[in-house]
């Protein structure tokens, strides 16, 4: 469940600070009631960032075989175009 602080409470840095490597998950920051701030530990936004990496290498090696599924051997290339504008 996240933890949710109203913006006083970081006055209590340390505190703070401990919440988020104990947990190591993301503390949300509350301005007039409203969602103003994320704070996590440098582990967390580690590792956060290293599953984004992997899933924009993930996106493109998917993207690369869709591309792949339309392409056709050389062979095949060679002999339509041989077929189209006969061979010389």
């Amino acid at each position: 469940m996240p933890k949710i602080y109203p913006i006083k409470e970081l006055r209590n840095t340390t505190e703070i600070s401990e919440m988020c490597h104990e947990s190591q998950e993301p503390i949300y920051i509350t301005k007039n009631g409203y969602g103003d701030l994320v704070v996590m530990s440098i582990e967390a936004y580690e590792k956060v960032l290293a599953k984004l990496e992997l899933y924009e290498k993930l996106a493109e090696g998917e993207g690369q075989l869709r591309e792949r599924e339309k392409m056709i051997p050389v062979k095949d290339a060679f002999s339509r175009i041989r077929s189209k504008y006969g061979e010389k």
